[in-house]
């Protein structure tokens, strides 16, 4: 690859981040999902929250676009009332990424939900989530570990055949590069 494909990620808006002396707003992301981009051979660019109206020009400067995990998806979303163990809503969140995911499907530019990117996908077509699932993590800031069996004939079955073990699909938090290779990939082809 000459070029290395510019992959978007969305990000975290969180109100309190701290660092040295400073305590500020900031738009965060964890450094697995750049690393992971980049191992994959993609050049990671962050896509912090803005306005709707701006998601399709940014999903136009992109190859690729990663939805990142996070919080919680807000049920209103998906036409449900929140459960007490839903956490805090994270609106600017929410908007922005839906409208990022609707840029993407129209665009026909690759995409990658992951953990709550994959959430806000099923939302963005119609779907709807299930809002706490008993035993899911093993303890608070610990991701729990799932069974991921692929779909034949999905491209995630392309690149991942085979069953594996999945961190609440977290692929950033490990080693396993080829979920991200085929999105970069795809990118790089289009």
């Amino acid at each position: 690859m000459a070029d290395r494909p510019l992959i978007g990620v969305s990000t975290y808006l969180e109100s309190g981040a701290r660092w040295g002396v400073w305590e500020l707003e900031a738009a965060l992301l964890p450094a697995g999902y750049p690393r992971l981009v980049q191992r994959a051979g993609g050049l990671a660019a962050m896509l912090p929250p803005d306005a709707p109206e701006h998601a399709a020009a940014a999903v136009a400067r992109v190859d690729g676009l990663v939805i990142a995990g996070g919080p919680d998806v807000e049920p209103v979303r998906y036409g449900a009332e929140p459960d007490p163990r839903t956490g805090p809503p994270a609106r600017a969140r929410d908007t922005w990424e839906l409208a990022l995911i609707g840029a993407a499907l129209a665009a026909g530019v690759p995409l990658l939900g992951v953990c709550r990117g994959m959430q806000l996908l099923n939302v963005a077509l119609g779907g709807t989530l299930v809002q706490h699932i008993e035993g899911h993590a093993e303890a608070v800031g610990v991701f729990g570990g799932h069974l991921v069996r692929p779909v034949p004939g999905t491209r995630y079955a392309g690149a991942v055949p085979e069953e594996m073990f999945g961190v609440q699909w977290h692929p950033e938090m490990g080693e396993d590069t080829r979920v991200m290779h085929a999105l970069v990939n795809a990118a790089a082809a289009d």
